[in-house]
């Protein structure tokens, strides 16, 4: 089975590299771009055919590992 898991900072959190892009893009021509928040996406392939488990196993991954989850939130799904 495959997942996708995409994690970004939680709203309020300094996102210093968004900003970063944000500033390039208006370096470069591209001034409408107000806001730029960052994030990361990860897949995983992931023996197991029953779905709830495998969502309960990379909920725990996020948890444990994955993400940080006092300043980032984290969306699972099933490929």
């Amino acid at each position: 089975m495959k997942a996708r898991i995409k994690i970004m900072l939680k709203n309020g959190v300094l996102d210093p590299q968004g900003e970063a892009i944000k500033h390039a893009l208006n370096n470069i021509g591209f001034e409408n771009v107000t806001g730029v928040r960052q994030g990361k996406v990860i897949e995983l392939e992931i023996d197991g055919s029953d779905k709830g488990q495998v969502r309960s196993e990379l909920d725990k991954m996020c948890n444990k590992l994955l993400a940080n989850t006092v300043i980032e939130n984290f969306e699972i799904e099933i490929l």
